[in-house]
């Protein structure tokens, strides 16, 4: 797993001696809660989920250039068999998934990310699709996806959020797709779209698998020279 760098940022593999600064910004109730997963409660829970969860081959932790020990935020792509959103053997698509600490909000941090990962995604990992969701209500991660070009594709009710059911009194919400061709060489840096909704983004390409297409019955794919359009549902 490589370490990655961007103009302000570092994204590297994730470490135990991370779990103390994982804590701090992860038992949050803003954090956690918005991203279908409740606050940490302590450090052990903390490394547990460095040893578990956060152990993917694409699982980055975030940290800043002029302090690359300390991390805060995580960012990462989920791959065949681990996500929802495509079927589970196939290789050509992931799913992102991203926060950072309360602290660093505002500064542009996690787009920044965004782009350096999915550069990786379609240049080293040769995918053809990448895909993202919000929770509805979390317009944080909506506003985010819409700058990295991300647009609406669906949105699915009920979704089952079974870590935050005792949070929130409710097991399930609804969930938003979005779609981004990916036609050019660089990585669009702005586009298009919002409820507890989930709402996930898809990035394609055009050697996106028949698969992929057929999971998005609400919209029309139109491979022209140098671009797509997608006629989709529209986010209210």
């Amino acid at each position: 797993m490589p370490t990655l760098h961007t103009e302000r940022l570092v994204l590297r593999p994730w470490r135990e001696s991370d779990a103390a600064t994982l804590y701090e910004y992860a038992k949050n109730p803003n954090i956690g809660p918005i991203a279908g997963w409740p606050p940490h409660q302590s450090i052990e829970e903390s490394l547990d989920v460095i040893r578990n969860v956060f152990d993917g081959p694409e699982d980055y932790a975030i940290a800043l250039a002029d302090d690359p020990d300390t991390a805060i935020g995580a960012i990462s792509l989920k791959l065949a068999g681990n996500s929802d959103f495509f079927p589970a053997n196939d290789t050509t698509q992931a799913e992102m998934g991203f926060w950072i600490g309360e602290p660093f909000w505002g500064n542009g941090y996690i787009p920044e990310a965004a782009r350096e990962l999915l550069r990786r995604g379609f240049e080293n990992l040769g995918l053809s699709a990448i895909w993202c969701a919000y929770y509805e209500g979390n317009t944080k991660s909506a506003r985010t996806q819409e700058k990295i070009g991300f647009e609406p594709i669906r949105v699915t009710q009920n979704v089952p959020v079974p870590l935050c059911s005792t949070l929130n009194g409710t097991s399930s919400t609804t969930v938003r797709m979005w779609m981004l061709p990916n036609l050019r060489p660089t990585y669009p840096r702005s586009s298009a779209c919002r409820k507890k909704s989930v709402t996930a983004t898809v990035l394609l390409t055009s050697t996106t698998s028949s698969a992929a297409t057929n999971m998005l019955p609400a919209i029309t794919l139109t491979f022209g020279h140098r671009c797509l359009t997608a006629t989709a549902t529209k986010c209210s």
